[in-house]
């Protein structure tokens, strides 16, 4: 499991360096977001990669890592959102932002490290294509849960889906990245 650590902390610099460079070209306008919002986000990205998979062009040319990038960083953003509520204005400096998007992603690899461990690794084995599907499952998981206004009587509630979500995408970017190398 230490290359998937090693693999993993790659991946989340990658994606915390795009958004440390965005929150200085946009500042926190992003904590204006409702979660719906943030969902709706990240949807828009899970469909986009899943065309790409199935349509033989693109019109476009940007491919499937950009869009599992935003899918991190639209995932960490909506778990900032969940802990400190949503704003009228930005109200957050790079550093505030950035420690909090350390935070989230450590609480998130230590899920990720604690299933890793009971599923054996099990995710080496599925494809990117599979992969995509489970994070557009999850999206349509925490929609009907934003429709339910945050309730569950059995299931896991919005941030473990948001935290699933970032670790599918995780991995279906070190398995690209293996594909690219």
């Amino acid at each position: 499991m230490q290359d998937t650590s090693k693999q993993y902390d790659a991946v989340i610099d990658t994606c915390k360096s795009l958004f440390i460079k965005k929150m200085s070209d946009y500042g926190s306008a992003w904590r204006i977001l409702r979660l719906p919002s943030l969902t709706d986000q990240i949807f828009i990205k899970a469909q986009r990669i899943r065309g790409l998979q199935q349509n033989d062009v693109r019109k476009v040319d940007e491919g499937e890592v950009s869009e599992f990038i935003g899918i991190i960083n639209y995932s960490i953003m909506a778990l900032i959102q969940l802990e400190k509520g949503v704003v009228e204005q930005p109200d957050l400096s790079t550093e505030e932002a950035t420690e909090l998007y350390t935070k989230m992603a450590a609480t998130t690899k230590k899920l990720m490290e604690d299933k890793n461990h009971d599923y054996g690794e099990a995710w080496r084995d599925m494809r990117v294509s599979s992969l995509t599907d489970l994070i557009l499952q999850k999206l349509l998981r925490v929609k009907q849960i934003e429709d339910n206004k945050g309730k569950t009587i059995v299931s896991e509630g919005i941030d473990a889906n948001y935290q699933d979500m970032i670790n599918y995408a995780i991995f279906a970017m070190i398995h690209l990245n293996a594909d690219n190398a």
